[in-house]
């Protein structure tokens, strides 16, 4: 009984201390995230073809964040890429944006390196489940109701 008289005293200052300490060991430092994730997975790049090229009339297409950007004061002076010729981007697995003037859409890059976009893409983009991705359409809704892509019979 001697022992419980003598307890040192928790003050609620310290209880928020305690509480502090507590919470900020929980929280993922910087980098731990990525840590956990397996490192092959983090270095993995694949090599995606994207192939622009039966857009008439010719233009510029980017994926943002990877490659040169069509929105700048010049594009005929820019690094942008055309689509008169077929190009090769290095790609983490992970999800994208192929962007042109007038279409836009995003994909993914799976973690076995293939491609995956919307069903409702498939008059317009080919190329799912492999490493090549088609861009055959200019855009998705075509002025005056006609469509600028063979359509099935």
């Amino acid at each position: 009984m001697i022992f419980s008289q003598h307890r040192p005293r928790v003050t609620s200052q310290l209880r928020r201390a305690i509480l502090v300490c507590g919470f900020v060991a929980w929280i993922p430092w910087p980098g731990s995230v990525a840590m956990a994730e397996p490192r092959e997975m983090q270095a993995k790049l694949y090599s995606i073809t994207i192939d622009a090229t039966s857009l008439v009339s010719p233009s510029w297409w980017q994926v943002p964040g990877v490659t040169p950007s069509i929105w700048t004061y010049d594009p005929e002076t820019s690094d942008a890429y055309r689509t008169s010729e077929s190009r090769d981007v290095q790609l983490k697995p992970g999800t994208y944006k192929f962007v042109s003037f007038t279409f836009d859409f995003p994909f993914e890059i799976t973690a076995e390196g293939t491609l995956q976009y919307a069903r409702s893409l498939n008059q317009c983009v080919e190329g799912r489940g492999t490493r090549t991705l088609v861009v055959k359409c200019k855009r998705t809704y075509p002025h005056g109701g006609e469509p600028d892509y063979p359509v099935a019979p």
